[in-house]
């Protein structure tokens, strides 16, 4: 970069000048960019200095979704494209979602509801969601209610009942996680993670301060910050350290959900050996659970270990182990739609990093087929159909195919 306070206004500045701008302003380094897009710290030193050409389309939005950069010309110079015109806009619920965990108060009268009825909601809630290929529509029908009648009852209940409503609000925030994930608004997901977070902690329910934090550590490592996510991560570990002695499943699977984090967390950091230790410790707590043991948040269970093997090896970019992980795990019966169609897209990495794009192609399809809502708001995924609709002749068809189905423009 010419100098540290470049006039981005400048038609000469490269596109590597603006990459090195925004990585230097989110406070990454060149090896932590590079992990986020799938290249090499030395891959973005390659580009920042001009020895690489601009990216193409596909990293070029993985880029600016790392650099949280949303036109694409701030790193290209060029003529202002959105990058929602790539990503996708966001679910047409958003908005209801939006206002209802917005709200300072709680316009509603009338009794509050129970905890144990508002617990049997969300239960339900959360049936409903890994039944459903279109879970995000589903959770979008749920959630307005479901956000503002909790709400309605933690503020009316108080003592013991109060503490059990918290948790509940908690696991509801975590729920309204998943619905705003990958969606255009990073700020309403922070909001939700910290609310969750701090109603967990004011119940003083281990299983929803673990499952806060596990989804709190995911929001760091996500936005590319590793060392927080780490940390977060641990002091949840240490805080249900205490009481593992006696746990029971439920307790014992938000323990292994965390300790598998860590490894995926160590993963994108290039950590291998600390990545690997991790899911095996992970993989020794699913050991312990009966086989039909599936956590509805974290879907930790003995079964999603084979697809938690892929996520590693592929975060690693070990594409041989990748390939042999995604073979493993071929036939896991993972009893969640949602959850499938995310594990379908890993497969599919898989296959792309070891360099079959007729199977990622293939499995990015039995992906859509499982879960239509998980492709279509799913980053990896887009970029990996963009790419295909530009290689290989005998595949484009079909890729074209699928993008015009998940809504990626080509």
């Amino acid at each position: 970069m010419r100098d540290r306070s470049p006039d981005l206004a400048d038609p000469d500045l490269t596109v590597g000048d603006r990459i090195k701008f925004y990585r230097r302003r989110r406070g990454m380094t060149q090896a932590v960019l590079g992990g986020l897009v799938g290249k090499t710290g030395r891959w973005v030193k390659a580009v920042e200095s001009g020895q690489l050409q601009c990216p193409k389309l596909p990293t070029l939005l993985a880029l600016a979704e790392a650099l949280n950069v949303r036109d694409l010309a701030q790193l290209t110079g060029g003529q202002s494209i959105p990058t929602t015109m790539f990503r996708g806009p966001g679910h047409p619920a958003l908005p209801a979602v939006r206002d209802a965990i917005n709200a300072v108060t709680v316009s509603l009268t009338g009794p509050p509801s129970s905890p144990g009825y508002l617990q049997a909601r969300l239960d339900a809630a959360w049936r409903a969601r890994h039944a459903a290929p279109d879970h995000r529509t589903v959770l979008g029908t749920l959630l307005p209610d479901l956000i503002r009648d909790t709400k309605h009852a933690a503020r009316s209940f108080d003592g013991a009942d109060r503490q059990r409503v918290l948790a509940v609000l908690a696991g509801v925030y975590n729920l309204a996680q998943f619905f705003v994930a990958y969606q255009p608004d990073t700020g309403l997901l922070w909001r939700v993670a910290e609310r969750s977070v701090m109603a967990a902690e004011e119940s003083e329910d281990p299983r929803a301060f673990g499952g806060a934090v596990w989804l709190l550590a995911q929001a760091h490592r996500d936005a590319g910050d590793f060392d927080a996510a780490e940390s977060v991560n641990q002091e949840g570990l240490e805080v249900l350290r205490p009481q593992m002695g006696e746990a029971d499943e439920d307790l014992r699977a938000m323990w292994g959900a965390l300790l598998f984090e860590a490894g995926y967390t160590a993963a994108r950091a290039g950590q291998r050996g600390t990545a690997w230790r991790r899911w095996e410790e992970a993989d020794k707590v699913a050991r312990t659970l009966s086989t039909r043991h599936y956590d509805a948040m974290t879907s930790f269970s003995r079964v999603i270990m084979a697809a938690h093997a892929v996520t590693i090896a592929v975060e690693l970019r070990q594409g041989g182990e990748s390939a042999v992980q995604a073979r493993k795990a071929r036939k896991a019966a993972v009893p969640s739609q949602p959850r499938k169609g995310r594990h379908l897209i890993e497969v599919a990495r898989a296959w792309q990093l070891s360099g079959d794009q007729e199977a990622t192609l293939g499995t990015l399809k039995a992906a859509y087929v499982a879960a239509p809502e998980t492709i279509r708001y799913n980053g990896y995924a887009r970029r990996m159909i963009l790419e295909l609709a530009d290689g290989p002749a005998a595949l484009r068809r079909d890729a074209h195919d699928l993008a015009d189905r998940v809504g990626v423009l080509v």
